[in-house]
């Protein structure tokens, strides 16, 4: 069952990060709710699994969006595998951790983009970056990370107590 929803879950968020998120920019902006998800996933349920929603949401943007095999998938797969380690130190109610994880994974992911433009390019303006794409991605990311956390921590209690109560007779 675990499979099936974690499967779901990042289907339906890539369809509706092409395709619906798309409108919702605000100055060309829009969250990476991919990054939420793996973040959030990772946090919630450990290292291994936020590492299989990691390595498939990063597929996912490789074989539609990447110009290098491999380079998303490696990026999600090291974002949630090092939060995932903090989560036997972690109270899943507080919202505060995944806001910080979350902003935290958002800037890096941003730098590397940044730092991969640059080797392509060899064109960089880091004040630009910071101010005018660094800052407001984090923010926004930010932001919208508390929505998806709450239902993604709503799922995860539903199919906790599924597992709890699946061989109980009474």
């Amino acid at each position: 069952m675990r499979i099936l929803v974690a499967t779901a879950m990042v289907l339906i968020n890539f369809i509706l990060q092409t395709t619906l998120f798309q409108h919702l920019a605000i100055q060309g902006f829009f969250p990476n709710t991919a990054l939420i998800i793996v973040v959030s996933y990772a946090l919630l349920r450990g290292s291994k699994e936020g590492c299989i929603v990691g390595i498939c949401s990063g597929l996912l943007f490789d074989i539609f969006f990447g110009t290098a095999m491999g380079y998303y998938t490696v990026l999600f797969l090291a974002f949630s595998y090092f939060t995932g380690k903090s989560q036997k130190n972690f109270y899943r109610e507080n919202y505060l951790l995944p806001i910080l994880f979350c902003t935290i994974t958002a800037g890096t992911y941003e730098f590397f983009q940044f730092v991969t433009e640059f080797i392509l390019r060899k064109d960089a303006d880091f004040l630009f970056f910071f101010l005018k794409i660094l800052l407001p991605n984090i923010v926004y990311t930010a932001i919208v990370t508390v929505p998806i956390y709450r239902i993604l921590f709503g799922l995860n209690e539903w199919l906790e107590l599924k597992e709890k109560y699946k061989y109980r007779l009474f």
